[in-house]
């Protein structure tokens, strides 16, 4: 039989210093779309036979494929192949979910090329095969009665395997029977809302500014009273938590959304102290602990007051935000209405994922794929640093080296809707710090830029295009 796979002309280097065979063809592949030698709509060769006419691994070729998706330039379609995304596809995924705070801002609806959006983690790296043995092994010795109506906290080997995990890499003090499994930390917030909430009045909830919009607009669907509390260098002020009268505080101690400040820890023993004063919660946001590039993890807040923080996690920042799949460590004496809330909300989470993700807690396989995901996202944050060294030089990256996004402080303050429709127009979307507060002001004087789903060369690409968006904006008001 023929092949009748499109040929395509890539250049591989084998040379010695050339770089990695695998970033060679993401480059290629890469820059033939940019240049127009591989039209939009147009089919790529299957990743066997692209593999074989190259002369490299197949899974090198797949790995290029799956990297490109998750930027963008490519989408694939089952059972026909692989294309270059046409300019008014909204990409893999569709439209891309930003909080409503953000996404208010924004008409367009598909996701620009270079997208610096902050919530997002590499996709691309999603372990599907593994993921895949898992779920397998899982389905295969799960036994019947785990398949019926279970303990709506979740899956009994995954809140041991969990709560191992949490004690061995976040110091988190708990019991198995204290975590509860639910979907994702939006999911977590209404819950204790609910649990906490007595049914009369509002739950008090202080929560920090900045901070993101759509966990505040989670708060107040569950009929929280929200009340912002400022943040500096060393994290949530707790003078100003005390001011607010709060039954409960949502703070980001690890690495401050988006700031990038560690909670400082006077601050951390003067938050435990005024939540056992008042018989109050702190609810802990342990979001992105697992990316620290430049030093070792802080351990979580819930170490300090056991009794009085309840600690949220998940698996969307290091697996996928689709998996839905997260949890918190609850005291004992709020356990019983966690449990009853979660209960009312869905009679628990899917089992069969819970039953994989514990198959991979223990067997090594989740801190083997972090350690990877970890160096691939400093690798890309040290490229966000070195692209504004080049293109932007008068920006200063402040915050800790961590997480999946820093805060680039702009040379002077500009209009945020200028700022992100200049950004726009050359393919890039960019997320003003301003739109992030209680009560956000026109200008910005800094801009919060996520690197978690972009590869390096990309994020290089669209600093440039953001620094000519930028010189745009500054340029007019100069010749004002």
């Amino acid at each position: 039989m023929t092949n009748q796979a499109p040929e395509l002309l890539l250049r591989i280097r084998r040379a010695d210093g050339a770089p990695p065979l695998g970033r060679q063809v993401e480059a290629g592949l890469r820059e033939a779309i940019r240049g127009g030698r591989l039209a939009q709509g147009s089919r790529l060769p299957a990743t066997r036979a692209l593999a074989a006419d190259l002369g490299v691994s197949r899974r090198l070729v797949v790995e290029a494929f799956e990297q490109l998706q998750a930027e963008g330039w490519l989408t694939a379609r089952v059972g026909s192949g692989t294309y270059v995304r046409r300019a008014n596809s909204s990409g893999p995924g569709g439209p891309v979910a930003r909080p409503p705070g953000l996404r208010s801002r924004h008409t367009r609806r598909t996701r620009p090329r270079f997208d610096f959006f902050p919530g997002h983690p590499d996709l691309a790296a999603f372990p599907r095969r593994e993921w895949a043995r898992l779920t397998r092994e899982a389905l295969r010795e799960l036994p019947d009665w785990a398949l019926g109506y279970g303990n709506p906290c979740g899956y009994r080997e995954l809140r041991q395997a969990l709560a191992s995990y949490l004690a061995r890499v976040r110091g988190i003090v708990c019991e198995p029977r204290q975590v509860v499994i639910c979907q994702g930390a939006a999911q977590a917030l209404g819950l204790v809302v609910g649990a906490v909430g007595d049914g009369t009045r509002a739950v008090r909830v202080a929560v920090e500014d900045p901070y993101l919009p759509e966990h505040r607009e989670v708060l107040e669907h569950a009929g929280a009273d929200v009340v912002p509390v400022p943040v500096d260098e060393h994290g949530v002020r707790d003078e100003a938590v005390s001011r607010a009268r709060a039954r409960l505080v949502l703070v980001t101690p690890a690495h401050q959304v988006p700031t990038g400040a560690v909670l400082a820890a006077g601050r951390r023993a003067a938050l435990a102290a005024w939540a056992e004063r008042e018989d109050a919660l702190i609810i802990e946001d342990d979001y992105d602990a697992e990316y620290r590039f430049d030093r070792a993890p802080v351990g979580a807040l819930q170490a300090l007051a056991p009794d009085r923080v309840i600690s949220l996690g998940s698996a969307s920042k290091t697996l996928a935000p689709a998996l839905r799949l997260g949890w918190m460590v609850v005291p004992d004496a709020h356990l019983s209405a966690v449990a009853q809330a979660k209960r009312y909300a869905d009679a628990g989470s899917p089992v069969l994922d819970q039953a994989a993700f514990a198959r991979m807690l223990t067997s090594g396989a989740y801190d083997r794929h972090v350690r990877r995901v970890r160096r691939r996202q400093r690798e890309r944050r040290n490229a966000l640093v070195a692209a504004l060294a080049r293109h932007l030089p008068a920006a200063r990256v402040s915050g800790i080296a961590a997480g999946l996004h820093a805060i680039v402080n702009l040379e002077r303050p500009v209009d945020s809707a200028e700022l992100i429709s200049a950004s726009l127009a050359r393919g890039v979307g960019v997320y003003p710090l301003n739109l992030w507060r209680a009560d956000p002001p026109p200008e910005t004087s800094a801009v919060v830029l996520g690197y978690g789903s972009l590869h390096p060369d990309a994020i290089d690409v669209g600093i440039e295009r953001f620094a000519d968006a930028w010189r745009e904006i500054t340029s007019g008001r100069q010749g004002a």
